[in-house]
């Protein structure tokens, strides 16, 4: 679902300049708005060459390179030239090795840095794309609040309003979503209850989870490597001599707490109901970070989670092992194999989400699948590739489709996930697992 053209049309000025001078495009003091140079338009065949361009000035840059890619590329997008910064980044993370584990950071920001150039939404979407977890889509929602002079239900409907109606596209929608529970906790400082109760306003059950999911993605990547303070210049309780923010949320006496090392479950174990499925799809990304990566651990500390939870918090494991294990599929499946084996189907449901997300097509989670051993393993991998099917695909049709790879003894599992078939009742069966747990002393 590449959104990307092999040339693009540039500002020629903007990308030498860029380069050149050391990206030194400041915001003006009271101004969202970057100063801009004189602009002519060219035509660049390689989409290579600006990212080369990067590389070899970032590689002596004073500030140390990450720094540098991190200021080129979002100079890049807040002058307009979003698709530019985005394959520049593509090459940069190709290219230099050390940068790989930044790229949704980076993404991030190219989306930050665009939003906050009031720009219009659906326009800045179509020059991101789904490479580096979609951190651009993201982050275009992160600068649009970051900008805005008050939060209500217009405003956090408002965002996403023109990826509405039956035949807009699902996934974009869902990107929007995600995003704007990262805009809405970066609005208020990280106050993650502020954030949630904001996303309260969406109108749709679905939308308001995906919000929700964003504010916890959001916490844990925030408290793990903070934003650079350009990206934080808003609404922080802090007041910004001459930024005209009316309805900026009022200081906090006690900021909110991220994570917290004594409890590996927080901040789920103070949330209330609503909020508990987001928030555990979510949290092995913080327990990893609080016992420095040890998945056996972490498994076990899903383990501890209450019942209801203990399948989510699986989930989000599987999530996080796709990243650990470098979708390397023999490593990732050897990974979920250490924890709980009731709780092992959930681990790959997670696990192969995140596969099909990675680039928005199913191939590779089908892949997967075919590679596991044992029916209740298979049966959750199927059902997870047909619920993302359902999110890529509006019509049944195509559904159906994308599904048809699948082992025949299984593809029921996808259509089901997908929605345009019924619960096989082998998959009931051991989806009711989620609700009451295992058989005590399994």
């Amino acid at each position: 679902m590449s959104l990307f053209k092999p040339k693009f049309l540039v500002s020629a000025a903007v990308a030498v300049a860029l380069i050149a001078a050391g990206a030194s495009y400041q915001y003006g003091r009271n101004s969202a708005e970057p100063v801009q140079p004189v602009q002519q338009t060219a035509v660049v065949d390689d989409s290579s060459a600006v990212g080369d361009s990067i590389i070899a000035r970032c590689a002596r840059a004073a500030g140390g390179k990450t720094q540098c890619y991190s200021t080129t590329l979002d100079s890049l997008a807040s002058l307009g030239e979003v698709r530019l910064a985005m394959v520049s980044l593509k090459r940069i993370l190709e290219t230099d090795a050390g940068a790989k584990g930044d790229g949704h950071v980076f993404a991030h920001g190219i989306g930050i840095a665009a939003g906050k150039s009031k720009r219009d939404i659906a326009k800045l979407f179509a020059q991101c794309d789904e490479s580096s977890e979609s951190g651009c889509y993201h982050g275009v929602l992160q600068g649009y609040f970051l900008t805005a002079s008050q939060v209500g239900p217009a405003e956090v409907n408002g965002a996403c309003e023109s990826f509405n109606g039956p035949d807009a596209d699902r996934w974009i929608k869902f990107q929007c979503v995600r995003g704007t529970g990262h805009g809405l906790t970066m609005y208020y400082a990280h106050d993650v209850r502020q954030a949630l109760r904001s996303c309260d306003y969406l109108t749709g059950d679905c939308d308001r989870r995906s919000c929700y999911a964003g504010v916890f993605m959001e916490n844990i990547v925030n408290a793990q490597k903070p934003h650079p303070a350009e990206h934080m210049a808003g609404h922080d309780g802090i007041n910004h001599e001459g930024m005209d923010m009316p309805s900026a949320p009022p200081k906090r006496a006690k900021p909110f707490k991220a994570l917290d090392s004594a409890n590996p479950l927080y901040p789920c174990s103070i949330m209330e109901e609503r909020y508990l499925t987001a928030c555990y799809e979510m949290q092995t990304a913080a327990i990893l970070h609080l016992n420095g990566g040890n998945i056996g651990a972490t498994a076990k500390t899903c383990d501890t989670a209450p019942r209801a939870m203990r399948y989510v918090c699986y989930q989000s494991l599987g999530r996080d092992i796709s990243a650990l294990s470098f979708r390397e599929h023999g490593a990732a499946i050897e990974m979920c194999g250490r924890g709980t084996e009731a709780y092992r189907p959930w681990c790959y449901f997670g696990l192969v989400k995140s596969f099909v997300n990675q680039n928005a097509s199913a191939g590779e989670g089908l892949a997967f699948c075919r590679k596991l051993t044992g029916e209740a393993n298979k049966l959750k991998c199927y059902e997870a590739v047909g619920e993302q099917i359902g999110t890529l695909r509006n019509a049944s049709a195509e559904r159906t489709a994308l599904c048809e790879p699948a082992e025949a003894e299984f593809r029921e599992a996808c259509l089901f996930g997908a929605r345009v078939a019924g619960v096989p009742r082998r998959l009931g069966d051991i989806n009711a697992i989620a609700a009451t747990g295992p058989t005590p002393g399994v």
